[in-house]
């Protein structure tokens, strides 16, 4: 039998999928991403999947209830444990007519062992003058990814910040259990949403919708009956977009050690009744942490500017 590199999730958005926003959260469309890329990744491999990281995701527009939703994952380049997959989501209305691109993604998954030890995946080649172009993309960003990872490893948060914080805490509870018995990276990124809009719909006093995530970095899988810490913390504004960066923290009830175990930057922006992005009030910098995290968004805005395909933000523009 052929192995495909290519995994595609058909189904209908559900009212139970209807977010604060009025269509589906971003938090649930990342849920479906990672599901359809894990998918991918384990017929691949033959074997047990992490997500390891998710790159920037963009969400042009919104999924409604009762959309025809389509998740097309295809594996683009493989390291030597490593697949860097390729997600799309498109939908459109259920009576017919044409999907339109909602979002897409890079995801990068890691096969693992019983012990939970990287293994070998069998290599990709690409065969087709496209999948060559979509293989070369996946690893020119990988230099990028790094330069990310690091810029974000260097930062220090502690309570020295003025900016608006929230932090939920909570239980990870049995019905957020992946297949290997951890917590789902879906329900992670579900929880990284929440936490960012419940942060930035208070500072600006409205409604607020992600319009973009990035760097969404697994460090240690998070466990069923943790304690959950999402910290979400405003650092930056741009002409209309507020940039929150996410923190998840986990730990057994029984001790007060919290480990992080995820960490992205999240954009959410306010929108008008016709669904149009509207300016939010520009955020002062008072503290020096406050002036070195600022630093730190502008400086994430111009590694991720130099990615193949990307460009500066025109607020960063001179």
């Amino acid at each position: 039998m052929n192995q495909t590199n290519s995994v595609t999730l058909r189904f209908l958005a559900a009212p139970t999928d209807l977010g604060h926003s009025g269509s589906v959260d971003a938090g649930t469309v990342l849920e479906w991403v990672d599901k359809a890329a894990y998918a991918a990744a384990v017929g691949w491999a033959k074997s047990y999947c992490v997500t390891a990281y998710v790159g920037n995701i963009h969400f042009a527009d919104p999924v409604n209830v009762g959309d025809m939703v389509e998740v097309e994952a295809t594996i683009v380049y493989t390291g030597r444990s490593s697949l860097h997959i390729q997600t799309m989501v498109s939908s459109g209305d259920v009576k017919g007519g044409d999907a339109s691109m909602r979002s897409q993604c890079l995801v990068i998954f890691v096969a693992v062992g019983p012990d939970g030890k990287p293994v070998p995946v069998p290599p990709y080649e690409p065969s087709t003058p496209e999948e060559v172009s979509r293989r070369d993309a996946a690893k020119a960003r990988i230099a990028v990814r790094e330069e990310i990872v690091e810029a974000m490893r260097g930062q220090v948060y502690t309570d020295e910040g003025t900016a608006e914080k929230v932090t939920l805490r909570f239980l990870a509870a049995p019905t957020d259990v992946n297949w290997g018995g951890k917590v789902h990276g879906g329900t992670v990124m579900d929880w990284i949403d929440e936490a960012a809009y419940v942060c930035s719909a208070r500072y600006c006093g409205q409604d607020t919708v992600a319009v973009f995530s990035g760097g969404v970095r697994f460090y240690r899988p998070l466990l069923i009956g943790d304690v959950v810490e999402v910290e979400a913390r405003l650092v930056y504004t741009g002409n209309k977009g507020m940039h929150i960066a996410v923190h998840v923290r986990s730990g057994k009830p029984t001790d007060e050690e919290m480990n992080l175990t995820t960490y992205c930057l999240t954009v959410m922006v306010a929108r008008d009744a016709n669904g149009t992005a509207v300016a939010v009030p520009g955020w002062i910098p008072r503290s020096e942490e406050d002036r070195r995290l600022e630093a730190h968004a502008r400086e994430l805005l111009e590694i991720r500017g130099r990615a193949p395909g990307n460009r500066l933000p025109n607020h960063l523009t001179r």
